[in-house]
């Protein structure tokens, strides 16, 4: 985890889409993915997807549809989420949380 707050603080000062951020986006998921495909890692208890669980897949397909529409489309009367999320990620400690969040999500996803 004390890595994990590292490379957030480093990320979060970066702009995004810049060159240094793609490059620490590419180098941390190249070194997650050589870590799950050398090392595997112990997993955890896993339980089949329940009922409640399954309702969770059509917001969540929702979501992706509107999101690839208006993407797809350009519209301008449906903004995207990156385009609803740009003025809260100008800030560098909101950068930084949404890295340490990218980074726990991304290794939970390598343990499963």
């Amino acid at each position: 985890m004390a890595l994990f707050v590292v490379v957030a603080l480093v990320g979060g000062q970066l702009s995004s889409f810049s060159w240094p951020a793609n490059l620490l986006v590419f180098a941390v998921g190249g070194a997650f993915l050589a870590f799950a495909l050398i090392r595997p890692v112990p997993r955890g208890p896993t339980r089949p997807l329940g009922r409640r669980g399954a309702w969770w897949l059509l917001p969540g397909g929702l979501f992706a549809v509107l999101e690839g529409t208006t993407f797809v489309a350009g519209s301008a009367d449906y903004p995207t989420l990156s385009l609803l999320l740009d003025p809260v990620l100008e800030h560098a400690a909101a950068r930084s949380l949404a890295w340490f969040g990218w980074l726990c999500g991304f290794w939970w996803l390598v343990r499963r």
